[in-house]
């Protein structure tokens, strides 16, 4: 069975908080219910288990290097779900540090436009095709 794009709602907001070695420490609801996961199977888990294969490997190296040299990142990012679904993003992450005073990132994600979603997928398919 083919896998089904996932719409966000126009003002959904998905947040998620992780260590520096890209490990979930906080996940809010919305995050966890477009992403298909609870909020206790997410916890401790990397971040990208969300991560769908259609992304290009220069798409995180590139968010790496930029929010360890302590810059914020953003990004149009595809994600799948625990169901083997997948939806869009715009992403911005940026280093901060918790208030228990642990360092690591937060990332805040909101839905794309249809246009946006064309454009990126024609381009991570050139950028996919030429990791290969």
């Amino acid at each position: 069975m083919a896998s089904q794009e996932i719409v966000l709602d126009k003002k959904a907001f998905l947040v998620s908080e992780t260590d520096t070695k890209g490990i979930i420490r906080f996940a809010n609801d919305e995050f966890c219910h477009y992403a298909g996961y609870s909020v206790e199977e997410l916890i401790g888990k990397p971040h990208n288990t969300v991560r769908h294969p259609d992304m290009p490997r220069a798409a995180f190296k590139d968010l790496w290097a930029t929010v360890k040299s302590g810059k914020k990142w953003r990004g149009f990012v595809k994600n799948s779900t625990k169901d083997g679904n997948y939806y869009w993003v715009f992403a911005t992450v940026y280093p901060f540090t918790s208030c228990d005073g642990e360092p690591g990132y937060i990332s805040c994600r909101r839905t794309i436009s249809q246009e946006e979603k064309e454009k990126y997928e024609k381009l991570y398919k050139e950028m996919r095709a030429k990791e290969r």
